[in-house]
């Protein structure tokens, strides 16, 4: 409650003229509904607010914005791995991070040996298991170029069309045509 008591102060007041500084909202609640927070909240931000927003989060699909909103660009904190052990380099780099070092930092802050054992043997069962569980997060390649560009021909396919002008045999066509793009990509 504190967490979206101050959120929603900043939401109602911040101004293009504001700097926002915002840490890990949603993070106290279910996956779903942390992220749903945070893309919304995020979201208002740079379309409404249009405050200068530093967001940091652990919600790797909050990337995507910069792909949606021209003003929100990605940075992270440069880190190299080396062994079982991170080394963050203390520079901000462009773009994403390319993965999460979560069971690293536990590491670093101290978090006995044996839960982060236990924390590296958990991961590797729930990785096994991501296709039932979670998407990689990480992993932005082929499946879903393809599912934008499949949305791609067929939202261009879609503005081409004068509905008034199609006769019910043509609207019938279409459908199947649309169809098709559609369960072609699926398959």
């Amino acid at each position: 409650m504190v967490e979206m008591s101050e959120a929603a102060n900043i939401l109602n007041n911040a101004t293009e003229n504001s700097l926002v500084l915002m840490d890990e909202i949603g993070r106290g609640t279910s996956t779903y509904d942390g992220l749903a927070l945070a893309l919304s909240i995020a979201r208002y931000l740079a379309k409404t607010n249009r405050s200068l927003t530093l967001f940091a989060t652990h919600y790797f699909e909050l990337t995507g914005l910069s792909e949606e909103i021209s003003e929100v660009s990605n940075i992270h904190v440069s880190a190299v791995e080396y062994k079982d052990d991170i080394v963050f380099l203390h520079s901000v780099a462009d773009g994403p991070a390319s993965q999460s070092y979560g069971i690293q930092v536990a590491q670093l802050a101290g978090v006995p040996k044996e839960i982060v054992h236990a924390a590296k043997r958990e991961l590797k069962i729930l990785e096994s298991k991501a296709n039932t569980i979670q998407p990689d997060l990480f992993n932005r390649t082929e499946p879903q170029k393809q599912e934008l560009e499949k949305i791609n021909l067929i939202t261009k396919r879609l503005s081409s069309i004068k509905p008034d002008e199609l006769t019910p045999k043509q609207a019938l066509d279409l459908i199947y045509e649309l169809y098709q793009l559609q369960d072609n990509s699926e398959n």
